[in-house]
Formats: structure tokens, sequence, C-alpha cells
């Protein structure tokens, strides 16, 4: 009677690498442009909507629900929901060095998904993003161990408030509300312009890039959509020495402000 003989590790390795399938074909088929931001809507295997962004070496696949990730930290949705119970039980612990990690590989995800959104135009979904990470960064703020960890990530609150005045102000043009999509940025503007003053910095916020990039934005939207405001035509009828119209304008202002 002939026995077999025991594979060795080294062959049961070979069984075990060629159960995994490479990313050939989908490297292949798409092309990594190192000048554009490449990003899809597809169906995973279940059917479900996946958003897949290609890199450099390679493609990052994300849930549209939850975490991008897809796994619940702790049996929460995500860490953020994690964090925010905890919060119930001791509004004042402070974060272990393992959460401020999964706080910033959630950071990271969330990101990812956000300009995904963006880039795919789907700007609810993108806002919907962005106040998560807002929302994470107030809590790593409140409970952060040390301020240089809480600085780290308060740096990119501007950023993160600049993707979500975007978002909503396309979101809101996209259901035909161009006043709506104006006042979006206003907000953000405000906004972005508190956490310049409560970090001293306020002689910085005018030359912002971000904050330009928006005042153009809105400016555009004004011009393209709604026209000057009342207020901008009553200035330029007083500036032009137009006093008939611009007595007729401050009566029409003035009938609004009461209504």
């Amino acid at each position: 009677m002939s026995h077999r003989p025991k594979p060795s590790k080294k062959d049961l390795r070979k069984v075990e690498m060629s159960s995994y399938k490479g990313l050939d074909g989908i490297l292949h088929d798409w092309e990594f442009d190192p000048h554009s931001l490449s990003v899809r809507l597809v169906k995973g295997d279940d059917a479900r909507d996946v958003i897949q962004m290609r890199v450099d070496l390679g493609v990052l696949q994300m849930e549209t629900q939850g975490r991008p990730d897809g796994l619940t930290p702790g049996g929460f949705a995500t860490f953020l929901d994690s964090m925010l119970h905890i919060e119930k039980q001791d509004e004042d612990f402070v974060m272990s060095d393992d959460q401020c990690f999964e706080a910033d590989r959630e950071f990271v995800q969330f990101y990812h998904r956000r300009i995904s959104w963006l880039r795919l135009q789907h700007y609810h979904r993108a806002v919907e993003d962005a106040d998560h990470t807002l929302a994470l960064m107030d809590v790593c703020r409140d409970h952060s161990p040390e301020e240089e960890w809480t600085m780290s990530h308060e740096q990119y609150r501007p950023f993160v408030l600049f993707h979500r005045t975007q978002a909503a102000a396309l979101a809101a043009l996209d259901d035909s509300e161009a006043n709506e999509a104006v006042s979006q940025i206003n907000q953000g503007l405000q906004m972005m312009r508190s956490v310049f003053e409560e970090h001293e910095a306020e002689e910085e916020f005018d030359q912002d890039e971000m904050v330009l990039q928006l005042i153009k934005l809105r400016d555009s939207l004004k011009d393209e959509y709604i026209g000057p405001t009342l207020q901008e035509r009553l200035a330029e009828a007083v500036q032009t020495e137009q006093y008939e119209l611009a007595a007729k304008l401050r009566d029409e202002l003035a009938r609004r402000q009461e209504n």
C-alpha cells in the first residue's frame, strides 16, 4: 500500500496564493492619471453600490453607506458613533492612543469618500461626509490627550468647511435654488471666518485661497442666476447719481425688510 507524501508548507502556501485573484484586468482597463482624480460608482458582487478610486499603485474601494471600509468599530456604524456613546457615559474622558489611531483612520477614509462624492457630483452625500468629519473633529478636540494632536486635526477644519460649503452650494443649485446656494456660501464663509478668529489668524482670512475660491463661486452664481441684489442696485444708483431710481429701490428694500 502506497502513501502519498504530506504536502510541504511551501506547497500549501502555493495553493493558498493561487486562490487569490490579481487586479491585472482592472488596472489594465483603468489607466491611472496623476493629474486628475479618477473615481467611479460600480456594483459590488452582491449588486450593492461601491465607489472605486484609481490610485497610483492600485484601486481603493469604498462602501457608500456607513463607514467607507464597511467595518463597525465596537458594534457601532462608525468610530464617531462609538466615541459619542462613550461621551454620554463620561463627558470628561480622554482619548487613548488606540482611540487616537482609530480616529485618524476614520478621518482618512471619510476624506477619500468625500472627494469621491464631489467628483461624482453627488453633492448631498459629500455634505453628509463633511458633517461626519466635522463632528469627529469636535470629539477629538474635546477629548484630545494633548494640544499638539488637537492642532494636527484642527488645522484642516477650514479645508473640510471649504468642501462642505462647495457641496452644499452645488447641491442647492442642482435643486434649482440659486438663492439658497449663495446663502450656503455665505454661511460657510462665516463659519470659516470664525475658525480663523478662534486661532487668531483673522488677518489671513481675506487672502486665503479657499476663501477666494468660494467668493468667486458666489459671485459667478449671482451673475448667472440671480443678478445684483437690491442693496447692490441701490448702491450703484446712488454712486451714479440716479436718485429717482435710488428712491424706488430704497422703498422696495424697506417693504421687503418689513415683510
